[in-house]
């Protein structure tokens, strides 16, 4: 060893052990996390001037705003991007490839959330298909971690009117609650605790659900402020034709700003019941809240409308007093808030053909299907070849196929062929291609490539044209697809100790979130997280 490193050795050995202790910055009480199911970036720009002070301006112009923040993955619905926000994983780890998709095994369709082996709390009648816990997720998340590193003390709960938005921002470890259609009630499941806590007794007890009955969701604005915006203005009636509140009351509830309304009030109680924000073992606690009425609007009527409007409108309002509950419960220093969406939005196709002068239209799945089925009769001499579908994915007859001794790829080439000359359809992606690894080369190709699971997806996975969509009917819209109108989302981090304000250009994605949580929380993050930490808006 050098004679020159020694004494550099000792003088180093010296300082460390008389050097302080290096300072922790302070820890959050408390770490909200909003997902606005279906709010595309462009909302919340397009409408940012008719914002109050308190929601969503306060958000924009004291956080950090990504606007080139994206859901960066191919299927983009509910169950995908909720479990996207806090394990920072892609589909193809995460499992989650759908809000429902096909069991290769049975053919049968499997709910993102569905677990037969528990059911909801309470007198809630729970279906085999009801959402009730996060088996089929395949990855921890933040609050997984968060309860780890603080041996179970920090509190993780969540709460959405969609049972998939609250399960899968849950995790394995936190406690879900979400909204019950037949009951207008917040209710967890047994996966969570065989019986509520007395606070949630209590809340139900005092049926908030009911004040809204007789009461009719009417524009919260000036008429002249939707001018240009396509549609009716909102006026839809919260009654039963029973003449009492009961599940077609309640149903209508949940397509209405007030489900909202209840989800907040349901969060507060949950911040009260549980204390959240004032742990004892002075470990931060993590409260997710879901709001589900925006996508429903949407769909209805495309983000376009003045009921998506409104809406939004609303919800930036309902953001304000929260806001201002937790200044007054915890002091808004001390809470970090998240704020992003599981997905965006398509315009209705009329819209888009008609004032856009954009082609679009809906593709009618079960034509496409019976379709391709006839040609590979006609080529194969063997019926029915695909043997289930729930699109984006086909799934073929792996049996008719060996037994008529043809090649896999062989069929799945023959089939996407076929398929890309189908109207509507940009391009088609097989097994065989995603098994390879030459599905690349584009964004689309990898956003498909990350929502393509090897276990679960099908043998054929197909991507719209732009702005078409696979549906039926005649009105309304639905997402899921790769391009910016469905990926782009608001990604907005709130905190004054952490976060510095600003509007950031830097390109972005949904999975960044659980790994930079997790560096300011100082836990490990998720095992699926393949997202950054946003460096550049930390202090």
């Amino acid at each position: 060893m050098s004679k020159y490193l020694l004494p550099t050795l000792a003088l180093a050995a010296s300082l460390g052990a008389h050097a302080a202790p290096a300072k922790q910055e302070p820890q959050p009480k408390l770490v909200l996390v909003i997902a606005v199911d279906g709010l595309p970036q462009e909302q919340v720009t397009r409408y940012r001037s008719q914002f109050g002070e308190g929601g969503f301006r306060r958000l924009l112009d004291h956080g950090a705003w990504f606007n080139n923040a994206h859901q960066a993955h191919g299927v983009t619905v509910t169950a995908v991007g909720h479990a996207a926000i806090l394990s920072g994983a892609y589909p193809y780890q995460h499992g989650i490839i759908g809000n429902n998709w096909i069991d290769p095994v049975t053919l049968k369709s499997v709910y993102c959330t569905e677990d037969t082996a528990h059911k909801y709390i309470g007198s809630e009648v729970t279906e085999p298909s009801d959402g009730t816990s996060p088996k089929n997720l395949r990855v921890d998340t933040l609050g997984d971690q968060l309860r780890y590193a603080t041996g179970q003390k920090a509190k993780v709960i969540t709460v959405s009117g969609k049972d998939r938005g609250a399960i899968l921002m849950a995790g394995k470890n936190g406690t879900a609650y979400m909204y019950m259609e037949k009951s207008g009630n917040f209710a967890s499941s047994t996966y969570y605790m065989q019986q509520h806590p007395q606070w949630v007794q209590t809340y139900q007890a005092g049926k908030p659900q009911e004040r809204y009955y007789g009461r009719t969701w009417r524009p919260m604005l000036a008429d002249s402020a939707y001018a240009g915006d396509a549609g009716e203005l909102p006026n839809l009636a919260m009654y039963s034709e029973s003449g009492a509140p009961d599940a077609v009351y309640y149903k209508r509830l949940k397509e209405s700003p007030f489900l909202d309304e209840l989800t907040v009030d349901f969060a507060k109680a949950a911040i009260e019941g549980e204390n959240l924000g004032r742990n004892p073992a002075g470990v931060p606690d993590l409260l997710g809240v879901s709001f589900s009425a925006h996508d429903l609007a949407n769909h209805a009527q495309g983000p376009e409308s003045k009921i998506s409007h409104d809406h939004l409108q609303r919800l930036d309002r309902m953001l304000a007093g929260f806001f201002s509950y937790l200044d007054k419960r915890l002091g808004m220093d001390n809470v970090l808030v998240v704020l992003t969406a599981d997905h965006g939005f398509p315009n209705v196709p009329e819209f888009s053909s008609g004032t856009q002068h954009i082609e679009a239209q809906r593709i009618d799945s079960k034509k496409l299907v019976a379709e391709l089925n006839a040609h590979l009769t006609a080529k194969y001499g063997i019926d029915k070849m695909v043997s289930a579908y729930l699109m984006p994915n086909i799934h073929l007859d792996y049996a008719q196929i060996a037994a008529g001794k043809l090649s896999r790829e062989e069929v799945e080439n023959e089939a996407a062929r076929f398929v890309l000359k189908q109207t509507g359809i940009a391009d088609v992606f097989t097994r065989t291609q995603f098994e390879n690894g030459a599905v690349t080369g584009t964004r689309i190709a990898t956003l498909m490539r990350r929502g393509w699971n090897r276990e679960l997806s099908g043998d054929l996975m197909l991507v719209v044209k732009p702005y078409w969509y696979f549906g039926s009917g005649t009105s309304g819209t639905s997402h899921g697809a790769p391009y910016a109108y469905d990926t782009n989302v608001p990604l907005i981090m709130m905190g004054k100790q952490w976060v510095k304000p600003g509007a950031y250009s830097q390109y972005a994605e949904v999975v960044d979130i659980a790994p930079t949580l997790s560096f300011l929380l100082r836990v490990r993050p998720p095992a699926g997280a393949e997202g950054r930490v946003l460096s550049e808006v930390l202090r």
